[in-house]
């Protein structure tokens, strides 16, 4: 029995009488196959050590699910910059009204984005995963943004491809919707087949590679892609909570990236793919167990400064719980999120300024005066 890799074939198409253009029909996903190269194992070990890790580390942070939120923040920022989107982390955290009108549309798709994650981090507690539950994030993605006039929540029903101006010079055509449903059916089956000899890792590292080969929507299968992989590694219990986000690295190496995708259509070459993704993975891991490291550290000097509120060291314990979560922010929102008076925010404010915790924020011209818990926030600075 042949099980090598075989990542499908390219079918010749026409668009008008004299101008053919290829399509490429993936291989099904959901069946085993062999690897060689020795490099896969070791860097399997390496990964999960490193997740092991930061899974370990992220116990040891109090109120951890406070920190996810700058988590998610900095991978909505990175996924969505790399389908063309201009905003900033600094820009994320605001409110839309401290935004600049032109500069509305991008910050809209990168809160999109956040709030698709936060729906898919939820729902995959309840829910198996499923292309129901791929398309509900869809609709959320691009609910009122540019993209909006594509069928979100849908699976296409018209061809797409992937660079170029048009089909006739696009870098690579995906399968035609015909093919859509039995390729996602098989893609579902592939997650839920628990017969097959397929390490976990290596198995959200193939969905990634397949779901972007299919790219079943019309817009939006990069940011989709890409929130599947943090999905997948809660779903199938690596990650215990949602901290590992792997866009910082495909950004990096976005040329490679790209490649490695087009080698595996081309020459069969998934052994290149999955050592490129497991490398992520750990360098990935690692980063992020650092960065939790250093906010153990930093939150036990903040709450040394917090001891000199003397009879508001609790009240000071809250703003800085809330801080973690909106690292910029203004005296309104913190009465409204503290359930203080307006007055009592004022003035614990400027105790934190006063302490240097935090310090007045401009990156532009703002209808609020706002503030940051600037060393903390520089951990997540991208």
């Amino acid at each position: 029995m042949d099980n090598k890799f075989k990542s499908g074939e390219y079918k010749a198409r026409f668009a008008g009488k004299d101008y053919e253009y290829k399509i490429f029909i993936p291989d099904f996903m959901n069946k085993t196959f062999e690897w060689n190269d020795r490099e896969i194992p070791l860097l399997l070990e390496e990964a999960g050590h490193a997740l092991g890790s930061l899974n370990e580390c992220s116990l040891l942070v109090p109120d951890i699910n406070t920190f996810i939120r700058m988590n998610v923040v900095k991978e909505a920022t990175i996924s969505t910059r790399i389908e063309g989107t201009k905003t900033e982390i600094e820009e994320a955290v605001l409110s839309e009204e401290n935004i600049l009108p032109e500069k509305r549309d991008d910050w809209n798709e990168v809160n999109n984005y956040i709030n698709a994650m936060n729906y898919a981090i939820e729902s995959i507690k309840k829910i198996p995963l499923s292309i129901r539950l791929l398309k509900e994030i869809h609709k959320i993605l691009l609910q009122g943004v540019r993209g909006e006039n594509k069928q979100p929540g849908e699976i296409r029903k018209s061809q797409n491809w992937i660079g170029g101006n048009s089909i006739t010079d696009a870098h690579f055509i995906p399968p035609p919707y015909e093919e859509l449903p039995i390729l996602l059916s098989d893609l579902e089956k592939f997650w839920h087949n628990n017969s097959l000899d397929i390490p976990k890792t290596l198995r959200v590292a193939l969905t990634h590679y397949q779901f972007e080969t299919i790219h079943p929507f019309s817009d939006g299968n990069g940011r989709i892609g890409r929130l599947l992989i943090t999905l997948e590694l809660l779903y199938y219990g690596i990650l215990n909570k949602p901290i590992l986000y792997i866009s910082d690295f495909l950004e990096k190496n976005k040329n490679d990236y790209f490649n490695i995708l087009d080698e595996v259509r081309n020459n069969n070459d998934i052994e290149r793919w999955l050592i490129f993704f497991l490398k992520g993975v750990v360098k990935t891991a690692n980063k992020s167990k650092n960065t939790f490291e250093k906010v153990i550290e930093l939150r036990m000097q903040y709450e040394d400064k917090i001891r000199a509120l003397g009879r508001r060291t609790q009240l000071g314990q809250k703003l800085l719980i809330l801080l973690f979560s909106y690292p910029i922010i203004d005296t309104g929102s913190v009465a409204v999120k503290l359930n203080i008076v307006f007055n009592t925010a004022k003035s614990l404010l400027n105790e934190f300024e006063k302490l240097e915790l935090i310090k007045v924020f401009s990156l532009q011209k703002t209808k609020k005066k706002q503030f940051i818990l600037w060393d903390y926030f520089n951990l997540y600075k991208i």
